[in-house]
């Protein structure tokens, strides 16, 4: 078996990561955070949880994964725009990154822009302009800045502890 077969089982066989039951800010921010997250409206891009598909490999057939991704392009408008096509995807739309193992990341949105999570929050916001439209993201955002402090916080425990 070549060196790039190998390589291939072993992510296809990797463990997704797991995620922290009280780190950061204690087990109830975090239960508190992931409420937030799904009722302010992140899950309806970020989906919590999909099911695999048909596969040969009987042990990766119909699992729950969570991945926190639709996996599908959207229009995050100029703001995160950077002009690069790839396939059908235009330059201000993007597959939703999954966010499994985010509280082990150091850089954040798809070019690593920012270390700072509410700045990586807030950047889904944009307004469009003459060559993109809205971002899909902005009701969403919208809601999640009207959170007090402390839902914020909480929100950003439970995305720390994926």
């Amino acid at each position: 078996m070549s060196a790039i077969e190998k390589f291939g089982f072993f992510q296809r066989f990797l463990a997704p990561p797991t995620p922290s039951p009280d780190t950061p800010g204690g087990a109830g921010s975090i239960r508190r955070g992931r409420n937030l997250f799904e009722s302010s409206g992140c899950a309806l891009c970020h989906t919590p949880t999909l099911t695999t598909g048909a596969s040969t490999v009987a042990a990766l057939q119909n699992q729950q994964v969570n991945l926190f991704s639709d996996i599908l392009l959207h229009n995050m408008g100029p703001g995160l725009a950077d002009n690069i096509l790839e396939g059908s995807a235009q330059g201000d739309e993007f597959r939703t990154s999954p966010l499994w193992g985010l509280g082990q990341r150091i850089f954040f949105l798809h070019d690593g822009r920012t270390t700072d999570l509410l700045v990586a929050i807030r950047a889904h916001k944009s307004a469009g302009n003459r060559q993109f439209g809205p971002s899909e993201a902005n009701a969403v955002i919208d809601t999640f800045n009207k959170l007090n402090e402390n839902k914020k916080q909480d929100l950003l425990n439970f995305l720390r502890s994926l």
